[in-house]
């Protein structure tokens, strides 16, 4: 979904107002799912990479980082498969699924640790214990009460912020902002803190700072003139990490989260990247949801999470 403009443009607009009542039978709906749920406790610890808000927070970028620091401990990827039809649970070959079976994100992760894709997250759990996994990663389902987590990390986009700080649909919050960082070990706030997040935080709950830096292996983009297209949560956050690496943005197209694209669409975005001279690019993510003719046809820039003080996250994972 996109999201409305008036998330952002503070608590008190009227049609905030006129989804509170709405926005407060959620909050505590989802406070009494977790209430009377029994979590089931895995053999093996579980570190959560989950969000606070709807939409690109960067939970997924949160979770490569924690495989990639945790390698030692073999550690398996759990992700519910959104936008994908396999319910699971389902251990990913990428060799073999597409995104709209198991979803875009759980193939990402598929790329770097044995990943797997489960409705149930307990199921899931369950599958990868079997499967060897010294640890299970579970990218978002910081607010799923089917298991218990041993260190919970909050991913906060510094540039989106918590929006207008109200609970959906009134705002973009999954639940309400204290009740959350009751239960968070940590927040990981990634990138310039242009909304103030830091503090709004402040001594209630750990900051880490992060930010998302081009991958070694991305397209040499700086000085070029790119036309960029993202169906992802923020894709202005992918517009302004171009324009960071340098690219000259001749032109941009934005698309829902975990939009499927058309070949129909694909030949329309090639034809405008075309007629602006400029080289066609677009997210990592979305690389999964475009046709097989478009390969080779578009650049792909990638990016990867970086801590500012690693000491401080490998604190935080000695609780694992």
């Amino acid at each position: 979904m996109r999201e409305p403009e008036f998330w952002h443009q503070g608590a008190d607009t009227w049609a905030a107002n006129l989804l509170l009542p709405a926005a407060q039978l959620y909050a505590a709906a989802s406070a009494l799912r977790g209430r009377y749920r029994r979590p089931y406790r895995p053999t093996v610890p579980v570190v959560v990479a989950g969000g606070l808000t709807l939409g690109g927070a960067g939970k997924t970028p949160l979770a490569l980082a924690l495989t990639e620091r945790l390698t030692e401990r073999h550690p398996h990827v759990l992700s519910r498969g959104y936008g994908g039809r396999a319910r699971g649970p389902l251990r990913i070959d990428p060799a073999r699924h597409q995104a709209c079976e198991v979803g875009d994100e759980p193939l990402l992760l598929a790329a770097q640790a044995p990943t797997w894709i489960a409705r149930d997250r307990a199921a899931g759990a369950r599958a990868a214990e079997a499967a060897g996994a010294g640890l299970v990663v579970l990218d978002d389902g910081f607010q799923n009460p089917s298991l218990v987590k041993d260190l919970a990390l909050l991913a906060i986009d510094g540039g989106g912020g918590l929006g207008n700080g109200q609970v959906f649909p009134a705002g973009p919050l999954r639940e309400p902002l204290a009740a959350a960082l009751a239960r968070a070990h940590a927040v990981v706030l990634i990138g310039k803190d242009r909304a103030g997040v830091a503090g709004m935080i402040a001594g209630r709950c750990p900051i880490l700072a992060a930010r998302l830096v081009p991958d070694p292996e991305a397209p040499e983009l700086a000085g070029k003139r790119v036309f960029a297209f993202a169906g992802i949560g923020r894709p202005q956050k992918f517009f302004a990490s171009l324009q960071s690496a340098g690219a000259i943005l001749a032109g941009t197209r934005s698309f829902a989260d975990h939009h499927p694209f058309s070949a129909e669409e694909c030949a329309e975005l090639l034809s405008a990247a075309a007629e602006a001279g400029a080289t066609p690019v677009t997210t990592a993510k979305d690389k999964l949801r475009l046709p097989s003719s478009t390969e080779g046809k578009i650049a792909i820039f990638t990016v990867r999470l970086r801590f500012d003080d690693p000491p401080a996250l490998d604190m935080l994972l000695t609780r694992v």
